[in-house]
């Protein structure tokens, strides 16, 4: 049944003069990092694409023409820890300032094949999450410089799994050296390391003026899972026409990222989860969303498993210890 209502920033949060405020938005050449960025653009910030496929943001960005704010595009690979050192460090000679980090990007590879990144990762979680723990951590000096700011990282409805069948982390195993792989077991753990990541981080920064969230944008009309072979893009293209009702354009699923990044409301909730209403959800109170929205998932509401989720990240991704 097609869900009763799609969550959108309301009239004040969209009336706001961004002018001067910039953003970083990973994934910004399509879907709903696309739609995120023309939004703050439209607005008056300026955004620096944070894109994989430098000539995919280039020619995404012609459609802003006539938008008042501005946009810039960088390089940046997830799936390549050097390069979001590149990337921060580029960022950072450019700018000394920022208002909020969007992290967008992300996978879920197709099949159970065992993928890695550059550095050996398991590539949905290497992407996903550690490239964007990275990232955050290298930007933080400045996030919090620029306070107020804002970080929100994408996640998704399928953190929540359902009732009595929850993804947890392995936090043995992260990187599947001694686990079967399953592709979407791999898409769940990793969204459930967003948002302990997001819940960890505004733990940590209470009193900087820098805030967190995690998100759901919903059930995105997008390229997403576009990366699969012949049969996946098939199968795809016939079932598009028979979920239009009950998914989201990239316009719709980009209006909780918004809400995060430049809303009134957000900061007051930070670490939390955000979700747009989705029929995807195996909790049936869960389907109609909420900004914010208590995770039904307790593997995803665990503080401890936070901490120690970052404490190894920090080793993982080869950073000191903050």
């Amino acid at each position: 049944m097609p869900r009763r209502r799609v969550l959108w920033i309301d009239d004040k949060t969209r009336a706001k003069d961004l002018t001067g405020k910039t953003y970083i938005v990973t994934g910004a050449n399509s879907g709903v990092g696309l739609e995120t960025t023309r939004q703050l653009v439209k607005q008056g910030g300026h955004v620096v694409m944070a894109c994989r496929r430098t000539s995919a943001g280039e020619d995404a960005a012609k459609s802003f023409a006539g938008l008042k704010g501005s946009f810039e595009v960088l390089r940046l690979d997830l799936a390549d820890l050097q390069s979001v050192r590149d990337f921060a460090a580029e960022f950072l000679k450019k700018h000394d300032r920022l208002d909020g980090l969007a992290c967008n990007a992300g996978l879920v590879t197709m099949g159970n094949e065992l993928q890695r990144t550059k550095d050996g990762l398991e590539m949905t979680i290497g992407v996903s999450y550690f490239g964007h723990f990275l990232l955050t951590e290298l930007l933080l000096d400045v996030l919090k410089q620029s306070a107020p700011a804002r970080m929100a990282i994408v996640s998704s409805v399928v953190h929540a799994g359902r009732p009595g069948s929850r993804p947890a982390l392995h936090l043995d195993d992260l990187n599947y050296e001694k686990r079967e792989f399953r592709n979407f077991a791999a898409y769940g753990e990793t969204k459930v390391a967003s948002v302990l990541y997001a819940k960890e981080l505004g733990r940590r920064l209470e009193g900087t003026g820098v805030t967190t969230a995690s998100v759901h944008p919903g059930w995105a009309r997008s390229n997403f899972g576009s990366g699969g072979g012949a049969l996946t893009k098939a199968i795809m293209t016939v079932m598009r026409p028979l979920t239009r009702s009950m998914s989201d354009s990239s316009e719709e699923a980009a209006q909780t990222t918004l809400h995060c990044l430049i809303s009134d409301d957000a900061p007051k909730h930070s670490g939390a989860y955000f979700s747009q209403s989705s029929v995807l959800y195996r909790d049936r109170e869960c389907r109609q969303g909420g900004w914010p929205m208590k995770t039904p998932n307790p593997n995803a509401d665990d503080m401890d498993t936070a901490k120690k989720l970052v404490e190894m990240s920090y080793d993982i991704v080869g950073l000191e210890k903050a």
